[in-house]
C-alpha cells in the first residue's frame, strides 16, 4: 500500500508492517497553495486537499464544464511558478495534484518487485488494480518489470483499470463493486500452496481471450479453483 509516498508492505502474514517514507522538500507548497487558492475562490464546489508532501485541488462537485477550462488554466499556471521546482503538476480524474518528482505508484510497485527478486522470492502473478490517471505509470512500470528481468519471463501480469477508458491497462472492471467481487473469487480459489492451482487457472482463462489493442473486461475471464 502505499499513501502520500509512504509505501506500507510486509511479506507474509506473519511478518509486521514495514514503513518506507521519503523526506523531500516541500518549501514549493507555500508558492503553489497561493495559486490554487485563486482558482478555488473562483469555482463553487472546488476545494484544495493538503497531504504531508502533496497538494490536491478537487473539483468533483463543481459545475464540470467551467471546472474542466479551470483545471487547465490551473496547470498552465502551477507549471510555469513551479519551473524550477522539483515537484510534478499532473491533473487527474477531477483533480489537480502537485507532487515531488520521482515519487509515483509505479516506482513503489517496482521496488517491491525487485526486493522480492532479491529475497529469492519472484513474484508469480503480479495482479495491478488502479482507477485515476496516477496509477498509469503503475500500469507501465509492471508491464516492464518482465523486459528488466524483476519478474520471470512466464509470469502472469494483469494490469486492470477501473471503468472502461484508454489506458496502459489491458483488462478493466466496470466499477469498485466488480474490484470487491473479482478479489472475492480469486481469495475463494486460494490456496495455502502459491504455486499451487491459483496462477495457473488464470493464466489458461485469459490464454483463451483475443489479446489486441481493445481492453478486456476482466469480469468476463472465468476464475477457477480446484
Amino acid at each position: 500500500m502505499m499513501k502520500h509516498y509512504v509505501s506500507i508492505c510486509r511479506w507474509t502474514r506473519d511478518e509486521e508492517w514495514q514503513t518506507s517514507t521519503q523526506s523531500p522538500d516541500i518549501g514549493w507548497m507555500q508558492m503553489a497553495e497561493p495559486v490554487m487558492n485563486l482558482y478555488t475562490e473562483a469555482t463553487d464546489g472546488s476545494y484544495i486537499e493538503t497531504k504531508e508532501t502533496a497538494l490536491v485541488w478537487h473539483h468533483r462537485d463543481a459545475d464540470q464544464g467551467f471546472a474542466s477550462s479551470q483545471a487547465k488554466e490551473m496547470l498552465d499556471h502551477l507549471e510555469s511558478v513551479l519551473a524550477n521546482e522539483a515537484v510534478s503538476v499532473k491533473s487527474g480524474q477531477f483533480i489537480v495534484e502537485v507532487k515531488p518528482q520521482g515519487v509515483s505508484k509505479g516506482l513503489i510497485a517496482e521496488k517491491i518487485l525487485a526486493s522480492m527478486k532479491e529475497k529469492g522470492q519472484q513474484a508469480d502473478f503480479v495482479l495491478c488494480i488502479g482507477d485515476d490517471r496516477s496509477d498509469e505509470d503503475m500500469f507501465e512500470n509492471i508491464a516492464d518489470a518482465m523486459k528488466k528481468g524483476i519478474v520471470a519471463p512466464k509470469t502472469p501480469l494483469f494490469a486492470c483499470t477501473v471503468g472502461q477508458k484508454p489506458s496502459k491497462a489491458k483488462f478493466y472492471l466496470d466499477d469498485t463493486y466488480e474490484v470487491v467481487s473479482m478479489l472475492s473469487a480469486l481469495a475463494e480459489v486460494s490456496e495455502p500452496d502459491p504455486t499451487a492451482g491459483l496462477t495457473d487457472d488464470l493464466a489458461t482463462s485469459v490464454s483463451s481471450l483475443d489479446i489486441g489493442d481493445e481492453q478486456i473486461q476482466f469480469s468476463n475471464t472465468r476464475i477457477e479453483g480446484s
